[in-house]
């Protein structure tokens, strides 16, 4: 007999892949170049120069066993003293090495965040909007994951249902800030008072409760944003990074986990994840993206070209009567659709070959995400198209009337 947990997953594939397949295969017949396709988180920038250039040193001028061989389980420890020496240098924090193991992207780290902290039965919050995959990620190790709802006047958090939901099954809270979908940024007094909730929590439920806090986008911030380091804040958090979209290579599946240097046991977890890789396969990435990306530990990519975008999709959008909370990182916006069906309004869009994806599986009905990481030019062509797709079916032209 097969997995029917798994199989059963094949039912309710990722909405986000199945909307970017669509795109590819309609760019296909009609040229890639008319299809707006806003689906699929995928930097379009280059990777920084010096990332390639290290990459190509490592390649001709290193020893074959140091980039193809096998890495420590922790991963390799000059590495994680590089990242460690960065995260203390841009923070204020106290990491060393034993406090970082490297990962499979932040969806890696996340796993093994996860499987650190909860045992079977154990629920684990995360707050709406939040990224679909969490389901998976938590959900298949045993542990539950139960949604915040929204506080859709800003999407920061919901303190008031977050106070109903911290039980004594909460084993951990998962952040994400920037937030994909919305590209809100948590504030420092969001955070602030999420930190002394779990503090009291802590103290009234009698069991430490966890923050693992989901950073791939902590470098893609925009003016008037204040990058607010959430470990910082809060002693028991276990960071979890990925270099997919600061330096622009998420096929490289490179990342790590940092667990706080204050956090009790906080090297034992560490030595954890090595045993949990036994258990999931993930048995260490790849040696010369560890060496890679510590040669430019505080480089990234040029990512100013999705402020730019952004400042246009929320000025085209707004003026066609979107409500819209005005993203402060990210590459993702999150309107609320002009109907109260999200999935129909995004179908609709279809026909106009603009790609867009429902708020429903991120927790949010009534609303959609636009990933605007493309070209300027793009965007700027689809604006037309998304004015156009808004007159011929809601009626509304430019100034939302």
């Amino acid at each position: 007999m097969i997995a029917v947990k798994y199989k059963e997953m094949l039912g309710a594939k990722s909405v986000i892949r199945e909307l970017s397949e669509y795109a590819s295969a309609r760019g296909r017949e009609i040229g890639y170049e008319n299809v707006f396709d806003y689906s699929l988180g995928n930097p379009s920038v280059p990777a920084p120069e010096k990332f390639k250039e290290a990459v190509m040193r490592l390649l001709t001028e290193c020893d074959p066993m140091t980039v193809h061989g096998y890495s420590p389980s922790l991963g390799i420890p000059s590495v994680k003293e590089k990242i460690a020496e960065s995260l203390n240098k841009r923070f204020g924090m106290n990491y060393t090495a034993s406090h970082i193991f490297m990962t499979a992207g932040a969806a890696g780290a996340i796993a093994h965040a996860v499987r650190c902290v909860t045992v079977p039965g154990d629920e684990v919050l995360a707050f709406a909007p939040f990224f679909p995959e969490y389901h998976p990620y938590i959900d298949l190790s045993g542990a539950r994951l139960r949604v915040v709802p929204a506080d859709t006047d800003g999407f920061q958090i919901n303190f008031d249902r977050l106070e109903e939901m911290l039980t004594g099954k909460v084993a951990a809270l998962l952040v994400n800030t920037p937030n994909n979908p919305s590209g809100v940024v948590y504030t420092r007094e969001t955070l602030e008072r999420l930190a002394e909730l779990l503090r009291r929590k802590t103290r009234e439920l009698g069991h430490r409760i966890y923050l693992i806090s989901d950073e791939p986008y902590r470098e893609i911030l925009f003016r008037g944003a204040e990058a607010v380091y959430v470990s910082s804040l809060y002693e028991h958090t276990i960071s979890c990074y990925s270099y997919s979209k600061s330096l622009s290579v998420p096929g490289e599946r490179i990342g790590y986990l940092a667990v706080n240097p204050a956090c009790e046991e906080a090297e034992t977890i560490v030595s954890m994840c090595g045993q949990i890789s036994r258990g999931i396969g993930h048995n260490c990435p790849s040696s010369l993206m560890q060496l890679a990306v510590a040669e430019v530990v505080c480089e990234t990519a040029d990512l100013s070209v999705y402020e730019t975008n952004r400042d246009l999709l929320y000025e085209a959008l707004t003026s066609l009567g979107f409500s819209c909370v005005k993203p402060g990182g990210t590459f993702y916006i999150f309107p609320k659709a002009l109907e109260e069906d999200a999935v129909r309004f995004c179908r609709r869009a279809m026909a106009y070959d603009l790609i867009l994806v429902p708020g429903d599986s991120f927790g949010c009905p009534g609303y959609f995400r636009m990933a605007y990481c493309m070209g300027t030019e793009k965007v700027e062509r689809s604006i037309p198209v998304l004015r156009r797709f808004v007159e011929r079916e809601y009626g509304k032209r430019q100034g939302g009337v």
